[in-house]
């Protein structure tokens, strides 16, 4: 089914934000804004919802050091035990004081590379995925608000009469399927 996308360009960021104010207070959804830098504030202007990928940094950290302390039992109390400096070896609990520095290193490696994965999975921004960026200027120096006709519940003209009134420079209207 073709759905009917409006594409505003803006050049500067506060009049980006002034404008997604006024059409969202206009009842106008905002899909998606593409800018080169984050635009602090323009998420809860246009009703973003926070992130949970703290939650899963937690998580991927918690499997971290799990992973790590049942590497290392196996490793230094059940399968290979080693004295060393006197430290006894039948133990994990009476070890546990030379186990934390591995135990934090794996904690954190895990988590970050769990969350790097995470955000690239959610964003489908991994290597080979398609670009779906609208226009390229957007890396560079230009701020666009994407507007889906799909999504709204105001009628197109009315959406073209409060988009004139933003100080947009373009604006562009594709069909896409």
């Amino acid at each position: 089914m073709a759905e009917k996308i409006i594409y505003a360009m803006y050049g500067d960021d506060e009049v980006l934000k002034s404008s997604a104010k006024k059409l969202v207070s206009g009842g106008i959804k905002i899909a998606e804004v593409y800018s080169p830098f984050p635009v602090h504030g323009i998420d809860s202007i246009i009703g973003v919802k926070g992130t949970r990928l703290g939650i899963m940094a937690f998580l991927y950290g918690l499997t971290g050091l799990t992973l790590a302390t049942i590497g290392m039992r196996y490793f230094m109390v059940v399968e290979w035990k080693m004295n060393i400096g006197g430290k006894p070896n039948f133990s994990y609990v009476e070890n546990i004081l030379a186990f934390i520095p591995v135990s934090f290193e794996f904690t954190v490696l895990c988590a970050a590379h769990g969350m790097a994965i995470t955000y690239l999975l959610l964003n489908r921004t991994l290597p080979g995925m398609p670009a779906q960026n609208p226009d390229p200027r957007t890396t560079d120096n230009k701020f666009v608000l994407e507007i889906r006709l799909s999504e709204q519940t105001i009628a197109e003209a009315k959406i073209d009469e409060l988009l004139k009134d933003t100080g947009f420079e373009e604006l562009e209207k594709k069909i896409t399927e």
